[in-house]
């Protein structure tokens, strides 16, 4: 989302970092296009202009001008003001000593809120919650259903509303069965409308008076641009909002909806949403986004999706076959699956510092192969998988034929095997300190 925003920023700094010394002058052409790469990534004009008048106050300060190294602290300073323009710190989801607490999703028909809710519910099961789905979405066909589909998929209750019950109604009774059934946290898919709408606004309003929630937040597609933070702040003035989600940020949208609308709200953007997958909510941490804006990578995220699908039990079960030369092409496909969990590839590289568009764009990474090598290991016997020295000519055919592949497949992933086998091998005597770099925990 923020690759065009990235390259012009890059290449202003690489300009200020190729000098030794900074002009004042110098410093007001790389803030003017600073302010252009902005204002092309669809921030708000004022925001824009704000943050550029607070970076120019510090860059040409003592700071700067007496550095021996001035490009890399005018650097530091837009860094330490995008921060700060997109929030400064990550706010936790409130979900109150109240039990049980309610969170409403409000936000315009086809921004994603019942997505939202299925993704937000596995959230905070993952940190040990108990939520209840609430659809209270009585209007759009199917959207109960939808609902409900999703929470059975994701093995999350979602209480049984109809769409002949009032949204008070359901409200007040899925409060009542939170409190019988141990729920503590009620997840309010509310209605939402094509525009902001009286009857809307007065519905969700009625459901706060009703829920007295915790969390009332604003699901916003980042696709819309600066109309989302304008739709905010209709909803704001009538809900008083605690915060925002912005789905779609995995798209192509220029981002400008999540560097403004903290700074125009005042309301900050706790999550969002990257995907399609049931795990692609994330905690929207302004200086982590800072940080992958200006190209530096995002390491506590990468270590963050490491640790969420890795299971570290298995992990240390996995560092002692490797101590003692018994990974297995089962062990290697199920590193293989977990790497894969924690999302696309080039995604996962895109966290690490040093790697820009341009190396990952050079990267020919296909996302099939992992599927492919998947499909072949599960075709063969568990004998085979254990020891793969069995697996001669005719076996080959056998599970290529099994994986919809040809024995030159079977003969790369076998030797692909073998030759990471005699990595751990050399490794292994270097000691288990720089084998655990391997490892993806």
């Amino acid at each position: 989302m923020f690759e065009n925003l990235s390259d012009r920023l890059n290449a202003t700094f690489k300009r200020l970092k190729g000098r030794g010394t900074l002009s004042e002058k110098d410093i007001e052409e790389g803030l003017k296009q600073v302010r252009m790469a902005l204002l092309e990534a669809d921030v708000n004009y004022r925001v824009a202009k704000k943050v550029i008048s607070d970076i120019h106050k510090r860059a040409l300060g003592q700071e700067v001008m007496d550095s021996l190294t001035p490009g890399q602290q005018v650097i530091k300073i837009v860094y330490d003001e995008f921060s700060s323009m997109m929030g400064g710190s990550h706010e936790e989801l409130n979900i109150g000593s109240r039990v049980p607490s309610a969170v409403m999703l409000v936000g315009l028909q086809g921004a994603g809120k019942t997505t939202t809710a299925g993704k937000l519910a596995l959230f905070l099961k993952k940190k040990g919650n108990r939520p209840l789905l609430v659809p209270v979405d009585v209007y759009r066909p199917a959207a109960i259903d939808q609902l409900t589909k999703l929470g059975k998929q994701l093995g999350i209750p979602v209480f049984a509303a109809t769409q002949d019950m009032k949204p008070e109604d359901i409200c007040q009774a899925a409060e009542q069965m939170a409190v019988q059934e141990g729920f503590d946290t009620l997840l309010v898919d509310t209605a939402g409308r094509l525009h902001v709408d009286d009857d809307m606004m007065a519905e969700i309003v009625s459901l706060k008076q009703c829920l007295n929630p915790t969390e009332i937040l604003f699901v916003a597609d980042a696709m819309t641009g600066q109309d989302a933070v304008n739709i905010a702040g209709a909803f704001d003035r009538a809900l008083d909002l605690t915060g925002v989600i912005l789905t779609k940020m995995d798209g192509d949208a220029r981002g400008g909806a999540a560097l403004s609308i903290r700074a125009v709200t005042g309301k900050p953007l706790k999550f969002i949403g990257v995907g399609e997958k049931s795990t692609g909510l994330e905690p929207f941490h302004p200086e982590r986004m800072a940080s992958r804006i200006l190209g530096m990578g995002d390491t506590l995220s990468l270590i963050e999706k490491a640790q969420d699908s890795v299971d570290q039990k298995k992990a240390a079960a996995l560092e002692e076959k490797l101590r003692k030369n018994q990974f297995t092409l089962e062990d290697f496909r199920d590193q293989m699956v977990s790497v894969r969990n924690m999302g696309s590839i080039k995604d996962l590289m895109g966290l690490i510092p040093g790697i820009n568009k341009k190396m990952l764009a050079g990267m020919n990474i296909d996302e099939r192969e992992f599927v492919r090598i998947e499909a072949i290991i599960n075709s063969m016997t568990p004998q085979e998988r254990q020891n793969y020295a069995v697996i001669k000519g005719s076996r080959k055919k056998r599970i290529a034929r099994g994986s919809g592949s040809t024995v030159q497949d079977v003969n790369k992933l076998l030797k692909s095997y073998t030759q990471s086998m005699k990595m751990v091998k050399k490794l292994n005597k270097g000691g288990m300190r720089s084998l655990r770099g391997m490892l993806p925990f």
